[in-house]
Order: C-alpha cells, then sequence, then structure tokens
C-alpha cells in the first residue's frame, strides 16, 4: 500500500509510506526555502513525481483554515485525539480509484510518535503533545485506543517563546502572534539564569503566562506593557533569571500533573514543538516516572504528515509502526559544474581532519537531507569543538546571537568518556553535561552540550571522519551546526552552497566523495 500525506500550514511537507517503510519526507523549507514554510503546488507537484504510479491512498494531515477564532477544518481538523473526525472516502486521482484519508492535527503527533518509537505495537504508552496550542497527555491501549488524560496547560509552545519577544525591544508591541524561532532562542538563554530568591514582579507574570487561555486567543505583548520585564532586553541578567524560572514553571506544570495520574510507569512519547527542547527531554527521563522516553527527530509539525500517513495506514491495514531513517529527505542536488574560487579533490578523511584540526570551518554533505530541524551529520557545519573562538566564528557564520550554543556530533562510544549521559542520543534530543573543559565551542555556559552520538550503522560517512579527527587529536568530536542560509532551510545544491561558502568565508566544503578547497 502507497500512502501519499501532506501536511498543510506552516512546516508543510509531503511524505510517502509504502508498505510499512517511510519512502520519504520533503520538507517545504528545505533545499534554502523559508523557515517554517507552508506547502506550494510545487511542492506537491514535486513530491507526487517521486512517486512510482498513483498512490492507494491520498492523505491530509488535518488543519485550520484560520486561527483565532479557529474555524474551517481542513480535512480531520486540529483537535481530536480519539479519532472522531477521521475522513475515510473515496477518491479519483488521474482516472483512477484512491482512498482519501485524513485525521486531526492532534492524531498526527499522537500516532506519528507511537509509530516511530521502537516500542512494539500492543505495547501500551502515554504520550504528551506539547506544542504551539495544544498541551496534553494521553494514554494509548494494546488497541491503539488513544485516551485523553488531561492538559496541565494550553499552548506551552505559544506562551515560552512569547517570554522572548516580550523582553526583546525589536519585537514590535502590536505583533500579532510570536516568532516561531523565539522559543530556541529562549532555551539558550535559560542556560544562564541564576538560583536567584524568586521576585513578586516574576511570580506575577509567570503566573498570568501560564493561566492564559491559549486556544482562545493569542498572547499580545501589548498587554503587558506594565511589566517591568518589557522590552527590559535579552542581555539583562533579571530577564536571563526569568527565562530559566518560567523554564523551570512550564515544566513542573506538566511534571505535577504526570506525577499524580500517569502512576503506571509506562514508556512516554513526547511530541509537538516542545518536543525540541533538550532540557525537558533530559528532564522527563530524570524523572523515574517511565520505563522509558522516546521523542522522535520530527516531533515538531515536520512530522505531522508522517503521522497522519502511520493513522491511515493502521486504518487500512491494521499496522501502526513505521520503519524509517533519519536521513529520509532528497538526495544533494549537483547543478552547477566546478564552483569558482574551490579547487576539487578526492576525500580524504585523514586530510579533512587535519583541516579541522587546524582552525578550517568546513560544510559536509552526504546522501539524503535529514528531517525533522536538525543537521545530523548530512547537512552539517564542521569544526574543531576545542575554542570559543571557533564558537564565535560559527554563530558569526550563521548570523546568529553570540549567546547561542553549538553542538557537538561524537562517536557513541566517546559519550561516557566526555559527557554524563543517560544512553546515547543519535538525533541531538537531549542536553548532557561534560566531563571535561576541553571542549569549549561545544560546552554551553551552564556546562551541558546537545549531544548527538553516532554509530557506524546509523552514519557510516561522518563515523569514518570523527574516526579519523580521534585518531589525531584523541576527541572523536566536532561542531556540527546546521548547513543553512539565515532564516533557510537545508543548503541542498551546489550552486547555493558554493555561494554560501563564499560569502560566509568557509574554508571548503565536502560532498559526497569530493573535496572543494578554498584557492
Amino acid at each position: 500500500m502507497k500512502i501519499f500525506a501532506y501536511k498543510p500550514g506552516h512546516d508543510g511537507h509531503v511524505a510517502l509510506v509504502q508498505d510499512g517503510s517511510l519512502v520519504f519526507s520533503i520538507e517545504a523549507e528545505k533545499d534554502s526555502g523559508d523557515r517554517y514554510a507552508p506547502l506550494s503546488s510545487e511542492n506537491m507537484l514535486h513530491g507526487l513525481s517521486l512517486v512510482d504510479g498513483i498512490p492507494d491512498v491520498v492523505a491530509v494531515s488535518g488543519w485550520l483554515r484560520s486561527f483565532r477564532p479557529m474555524s474551517g477544518p481542513v480535512g480531520g481538523g486540529y483537535f481530536d485525539a480519539e479519532g472522531a473526525t477521521i475522513i475515510d472516502r473515496p477518491g479519483r486521482m488521474l482516472g483512477r480509484d484512491i482512498r482519501s484519508f485524513s485525521s486531526s492535527h492532534e492524531r498526527s503527533h499522537i500516532i506519528g510518535s507511537y509509530a516511530m518509537s521502537p516500542f512494539p505495537q500492543g505495547q501500551p504508552c502515554y504520550a504528551l503533545v506539547w506544542e504551539g496550542v495544544i498541551g496534553a497527555f494521553y494514554r494509548i491501549d494494546a488497541d491503539l485506543k488513544v485516551t485523553a488524560l488531561g492538559t496541565p496547560m494550553s499552548g506551552p509552545g505559544h506562551k515560552y517563546g512569547f517570554l522572548y519577544g516580550l523582553a526583546d525591544p525589536t519585537y514590535p508591541a502590536d505583533a500579532r502572534k510570536s516568532r516561531r524561532e523565539d522559543a530556541g532562542k529562549l532555551m539558550a538563554l535559560a542556560a544562564f539564569g541564576r538560583d536567584d530568591a524568586e521576585t513578586p514582579q516574576e511570580r506575577v507574570l509567570i503566573d498570568r503566562i501560564l493561566a492564559h487561555d491559549a486556544v482562545a486567543a493569542p498572547l499580545r505583548k501589548a498587554d503587558f506593557a506594565e511589566s517591568s520585564f518589557f522590552n527590559i532586553g535579552l542581555q539583562t541578567q533579571a530577564f536571563r533569571t526569568l527565562a530559566r524560572r518560567f523554564q523551570n514553571a512550564v515544566f513542573e506544570r506538566f511534571h505535577d500533573f504526570a506525577r499524580r495520574n500517569l502512576r503506571d510507569g509506562l514508556p512516554l512519547l513526547v511530541s509537538g514543538g516542545c518536543g525540541l527542547n533538550c532540557d525537558w527531554n533530559s528532564a522527563w527521563h530524570a524523572t523515574g516516572l517511565f520505563a522509558d522516553v522516546f521523542v522522535p527527530p520530527c516531533a515538531n509539525d515536520s512530522g505531522s504528515a508522517i503521522g497522519t500517513a502511520a493513522d491511515a495506514q493502521f486504518a487500512y491495514t491494521g499496522n501502526a509502526k513505521l520503519e524509517w531513517s533519519v536521513y529520509a529527505g532528497e538526495e544533494f542536488v549537483i547543478d552547477t559544474g566546478r564552483p569558482d574560487g574551490f579547487e576539487p579533490e578526492r576525500r580524504d578523511d585523514a586530510g579533512i581532519a587535519g583541516r579541522l584540526a587546524a582552525g578550517d570551518v568546513l560544510a559536509w554533505v552526504q546522501g539524503r537531507y535529514e528531517i525533522g530541524p536538525r543537521a545530523l551529520g548530512n547537512r552539517s557545519l564542521l569544526a574543531a569543538p576545542f575554542t570559543a573562538e571557533t564558537h564565535a566564528r560559527l554563530n558569526a557564520i550563521k548570523r546568529r546571537e553570540a549567546f547561542r550554543p553549538i553542538a557537538p556530533i561524537m562517536l557513541e562510544d566517546e559519550l561516557d568518556r566526555l559527557f554524563e549521559n543517560h544512553g546515547p542520543s543519535p538525533h541531538m534530543l537531549y542536553f548532557q553535561t561534560a566531563k571535561t573543559d576541553a571542549l569549549k565551542a561545544v560546552t554551553h555556559v551552564d556546562g551541558t552540550a546537545r549531544v548527538q552520538t553516532v554509530n557506524r550503522r546509523q552514519n557510516a560517512q561522518i563515523h569514518e571522519l570523527l574516526t579519523a579527527f580521534k585518531r589525531l587529536t584523541g576527541y572523536g568530536v566536532l561542531c556540527n551546526t546546521s548547513l543553512n542560509f539565515n532564516g533557510k532551510g537545508f543548503i541542498n545544491r551546489l550552486s547555493d552552497l558554493a555561494r554560501y561558502a563564499r560569502d560566509t568565508g568557509l574554508d571548503g566544503f565536502v560532498v559526497g566523495e569530493t573535496f572543494y578547497r578554498k584557492v
């Protein structure tokens, strides 16, 4: 059975599931599209062009035509955990009979995380969906019946990102919604917070934001003009401490609910945009409430079409599980000849490792790009992990704020030696505490890092490079940050990569077996 699914709205993408396997997931933002971009007709037609024959099922991941007031469902709509809004009806495509399927956005997160998890079908699980609008727990029984357990708070994602904009003087007071990129920035700033005694001003603001009904209306910055944190500035210690306290307050609201109501020790599935918060993911592991915790690499809406395809597969075949790889995007496009300013030569991992150890910053491109927002060794900028100067150079290349951390990619068998951890982290979704001060470029101000671990089976190419770097330096670790123009998704064609390398002053780039040396 071939199921072609698509997700309307932001983080738009198309996905193909065939006979229980994820064949591809292609996101509108990738190939240097705008971050969080919706699907275009070009994206849709391109996705369909990659399907071998007409699909058996076309599935739309539920959405809404308008938000706040929320109205006009697209397909199965936004809300519905239990499947009441599922649409299954006959359809036609290019003269052939197909099935037309849709289920809700809420279910796309729940079923998607279940389908991608390592737990066998029939294993009961708890699920947490926390994102811009939804913040709720569920129980999934052995027959995949979903039961809503409760909503500790609506809209944790919007509330979390809103706090950053509240303090940012460059963010207009009359803005109609928070910026999607602000949540990740607040996560970085929270590490700078102090454990000072809480002030009355902090408590009033935190309580007011947490109590807001995020489903009914968005938070408006203008409504908080009387707060002492309004436009206080992102560099102030007072705001950074508030960011840490607010992050803890959001987690505690959900943790308290889980401690009281999720008492059977089942595995926990985490999805929604808040599933990209590494601090919270690590905290869920540390609670001891769950047999295990699984977070998919596309926890945000970039996994919604996959989740809806899995829901359709379950409806038609009874199989709710997917075989998948995080490298399920598209192959790199060679759309130009030899790039100006770079000399091509055969890739030699020992030579590349030597350049990195000497201070070069290089782009690294292999195979198909990663699904989800994190570069995991196929569309990466790489550098040696040892100095604060490298951290500063990478953020300058990326045109990012200086307080943003750089993540390490490392050999899995180096993890215990260099970090305190709770097991391998192949998708860069947890924080680990460094045991050494040698890795200054990838150690955040609070002594943690957002580690990606790699073994040979997961990614043989980057594993070979890390092994060569370890032979040379004694550390199987490199800086790893995403290869993209500012505000865009991954670079996925040679002409764009060459322009990026020239514009940012990269020392070279690797594409497959070819190293392009700057001349």
